[in-house]
């Protein structure tokens, strides 16, 4: 996640507030993980283009990894594997031009967003 954007943060304070079996852990793509992954994925480490989830060696971007961490979550969530049937083109068309205006639509935090002492260990 890039923690100075409140997309980004936001969803992930939404994933952990949904997630009640603590499965997903996170990382922010400014610190030495997020930046190993960016560049181990041939990513630029520099300008976050996509989020990113990773399961074992399969790594999700874009519209990709929302849809997959939504799927995981289970319950209601799952419908949204209903999206997984637009053409992965259309999906990450959509992702880019929310995530080029991302800053307009949702703004930007001066400094990154802490997690609260009891979701801490979820952070790496």
């Amino acid at each position: 996640m890039d923690s100075h954007r409140h997309l980004c943060s936001g969803f992930v304070q939404w994933v952990i507030r949904h997630d009640g079996e603590g499965r997903f852990r996170f990382t922010s793509a400014q610190g030495p993980l997020g930046q190993a992954l960016y560049r181990d994925l041939g990513l630029d480490p520099v300008r976050f283009e996509t989020n990113l989830l990773v399961v074992g060696d399969v790594a999700y971007g874009k519209l990709a990894a929302i849809l997959e961490v939504a799927v995981r979550l289970g319950g209601i969530w799952r419908a949204a594997a209903l999206l997984r049937w637009l053409p992965a083109a259309l999906g990450d068309w959509a992702y880019d031009r929310i995530a080029r205006n991302r800053y307009a639509l949702f703004g930007r935090r001066e400094t990154c967003w802490l997690p609260a002492p009891d979701v801490a260990d979820r952070v790496i």
